[in-house]
C-alpha cells in the first residue's frame, strides 16, 4: 500500500498558470498608444488585478526528493503581434483618426468601462454626421471585443479574454488625453 502512495504521488502534476497582469499591461498600453497616436504618454493605469498581480512560483519540497511537479514557470509574453491582431489595431488606429478623435476632442464620445467606446454626447454630434459616428462606434467595439479574444486565443488562454477586457478597459482611460470623457463606476468624469 504505500509503494502505491508513492506511485500516486508521482503521478501528480501540478501546473499554476496564472493571468500574466503585469505583461497585459504592457501589452495593453502598447496597443492604445498605437490606436490614439504619439502624443505624450501618460503614466501605466494602476495595477487594479483583483489579486492578479504576478506571483513567484512556490517552493515545492518534493522537488527535493526527486517527485517534482510540473510548474508553468515561464515567464509569459503577452503576443499581440499576430496578423489578426495587428490588422485589428489597424483599422482601430484608421477609424480614430478618421472620424473618432474628433469626437472625442469634442466630448461626444467617451471611453465606457468595459473597455468599449461609447455616444456620450449625441446633441454635440451634427445631424449629418449622425449616422457615420454611430456606425465607426459600432464597428470600433466590434474591433475592442475581437482583440480582447484573439490576444487571449493567440496566447493560448481563451479563459482570460475577460482579464484582459478589463486590463485594457483601465488602459483606455489611462490613455486618454486631457479633456476627453471616460466612465468610472457609472459615472462620467472629464480627464
Amino acid at each position: 500500500m504505500p509503494i502505491l502512495f508513492a506511485l500516486a504521488l508521482c503521478a501528480c502534476v501540478t501546473i499554476n498558470v496564472y493571468f500574466p497582469a503585469a505583461e497585459a499591461r504592457e501589452a495593453a498600453r502598447e496597443f492604445v498608444e498605437n490606436v490614439i497616436g504619439d502624443e505624450a504618454q501618460p503614466a501605466p493605469p494602476p495595477s487594479g488585478d483583483g489579486g492578479m498581480a504576478l506571483r513567484q512560483p512556490r517552493f515545492d519540497p518534493w522537488m527535493l526528493l526527486g517527485i517534482g511537479s510540473a510548474h508553468a514557470q515561464s515567464q509569459p509574453d503577452i503576443t499581440i503581434r499576430t496578423p489578426a491582431i495587428q490588422a485589428i489595431q489597424s483599422r482601430m488606429e484608421s477609424r480614430f483618426n478618421s472620424t473618432l478623435r474628433a469626437h472625442f476632442d469634442s466630448g461626444a464620445l467617451g471611453f465606457a468601462g468595459d473597455g468599449t467606446i461609447v455616444v456620450r454626447d449625441a446633441a454635440s454630434l451634427a445631424i449629418k454626421d449622425r449616422v457615420a459616428v454611430n456606425a465607426a462606434v459600432a464597428d470600433d467595439n466590434r474591433d475592442r471585443k475581437a482583440v480582447y479574444r484573439e490576444i487571449a486565443v493567440a496566447n493560448g488562454h481563451p479563459e482570460w479574454e475577460s482579464q484582459i477586457r478589463d486590463v485594457f478597459a483601465r488602459q483606455w482611460i489611462a490613455s486618454a488625453r486631457p479633456g476627453w470623457w471616460y466612465q468610472q463606476g457609472g459615472a462620467w468624469k472629464q480627464k
